[in-house]
C-alpha cells in the first residue's frame, strides 16, 4: 500500500509540474498578446507582464501552500528556486556555452538582488515570520525597481521580450488566459498534494520537499529555455533574466503571499541553513563574473556553481 502511495504522490507531483509549466507558458502568450493589443510598449511588457507571467508558477504554489497551512513549502519553494536558478540553470547554461555579461549586472541587477535577499533575510530571521507590512515593503521596493528600470535602463529590459511576440486573435488570447490560469491553479493543487504526501511518507519536512523537488520543478521552464537557446546557437538566457527572476521571486512572490497571509517558519533549517546558502550563491556570482575574464561566464564557472548546488542539496537531504 505504501509503495502505491509513493507512486501516486510522485505522479501527482509530475502532473502538477506539467500543468504549471504549460499554464505558465499559455499565460505568458496571452499576457504578451493582450499587452500588444492594448498598445503597451515592448519594454514595459518585458519587465512587468513577462516577468510576472514567468513567476506565476512560484506565485501560485506559494500562495496556495501558505493558505493551505504549509508555510515551509511556500518559503522553501522560493528560496530553493533562487538557489536553483543560479546553481543549476545558470550553471548548465554556461557549461554548454559561455555568456557575455552586461555592465548593468554590477550597476543594477546584482546589487538589487542582494538588497532584496538581505531585506528578506532581515525580515524573517529574527522573528521567523514574514508579516503583512513587510510584504507591502517588499512589493513597494519591486515597484520602485521597475520604475527605475523603465525610466533609466530601458536597454536592460529589451531582451525580456519573447521572440515570438505575435498578435493573437482576441478569442485565442482569452482562451490562453483561461486555460493558462486554470492549469496553474490545478497544477498547484496537485503539486502541493503530492509534495505534502511525499514529505509525510518519507518522514521529512515540507521545507525539504519545497527546497528540492518543488523548487527544481518551478525552475524547469528557465532550464528548458536555456538549453533550447544554447542548442539553437542563439544568445543563451542572460544572467540578467535569471537575476530578474530571483528579484521577482523574493519581492513579488513572497511579498504578495505574505500580504495575503503572513508566513511563519516551522522548520528552523530554513533560518539556520537555507537562507545563508541563498545569500552565498547570490554573492558568489560577483567574483565569478569578473575572474578570470571580466564580464564573462564560462564552463569553469558553471562547474563551480553546479558543485555549490550539489553540496547544498547533499547537506539539505542528509
Amino acid at each position: 500500500m505504501r509503495k502505491f502511495d509513493d507512486m501516486l504522490n510522485f505522479f501527482l507531483i509530475i502532473i502538477g509540474l506539467t500543468f504549471l509549466i504549460l499554464g505558465g507558458n499559455w499565460l505568458l502568450k496571452a499576457a504578451v498578446a493582450l499587452s500588444l493589443r492594448l498598445d503597451i510598449p515592448k519594454i514595459v511588457i518585458g519587465m512587468t507582464v513577462v516577468s510576472f507571467a514567468t513567476s506565476a508558477p512560484e506565485l501560485i504554489v506559494s500562495i496556495k501552500a501558505a493558505l493551505d497551512g504549509y508555510p515551509d513549502l511556500a518559503l522553501g519553494n522560493v528560496v530553493g528556486s533562487n538557489i536553483a536558478n543560479l546553481g543549476l540553470v545558470l550553471a548548465i547554461t554556461v557549461i554548454l556555452g559561455s555568456i557575455e555579461v552586461r555592465k548593468s549586472f554590477y550597476t543594477t541587477d546584482w546589487p538589487v538582488m542582494m538588497v532584496a535577499s538581505l531585506l528578506f533575510v532581515g525580515f524573517i530571521y529574527f522573528d521567523g515570520t514574514l508579516q503583512r507590512y513587510e510584504g507591502i515593503g517588499m512589493v513597494v521596493m519591486l515597484f520602485v525597481f521597475l520604475v527605475y528600470l523603465l525610466r533609466f535602463q530601458k536597454t536592460a529590459v529589451v531582451d525580456e521580450m519573447p521572440e515570438d511576440d505575435i498578435l493573437l486573435p482576441l478569442y485565442k488570447t482569452v482562451l490562453f488566459l483561461g486555460i493558462g490560469g486554470t492549469a496553474l491553479w490545478g497544477g498547484s493543487e496537485l503539486l502541493i498534494k503530492g509534495a505534502v504526501g511525499l514529505a509525510s511518507t518519507f518522514g521529512v519536512s515540507d521545507r525539504i520537499i519545497g527546497i528540492t523537488i518543488v523548487s527544481i520543478g518551478t525552475s524547469i521552464p528557465e532550464l528548458a529555455a536555456s538549453i533550447i537557446a544554447v542548442l539553437k546557437k542563439e544568445k543563451a538566457i542572460s544572467l540578467g533574466n535569471l537575476i530578474g527572476s530571483n528579484i521577482f521571486n523574493l519581492l513579488a512572490v513572497l511579498g504578495i503571499t505574505s500580504i495575503i497571509t503572513p508566513i511563519n517558519v516551522i522548520d528552523q533549517g530554513l533560518l539556520k541553513s537555507d537562507i545563508f546558502w541563498m545569500l552565498g550563491i547570490s554573492f558568489l556570482i560577483l567574483p565569478l563574473v569578473f575572474f578570470p575574464k571580466g564580464l564573462r561566464l564560462g564552463w569553469r564557472d558553471g562547474l563551480i556553481l553546479l558543485a555549490f548546488y550539489a553540496i547544498f542539496i547533499y547537506f539539505t537531504i542528509t
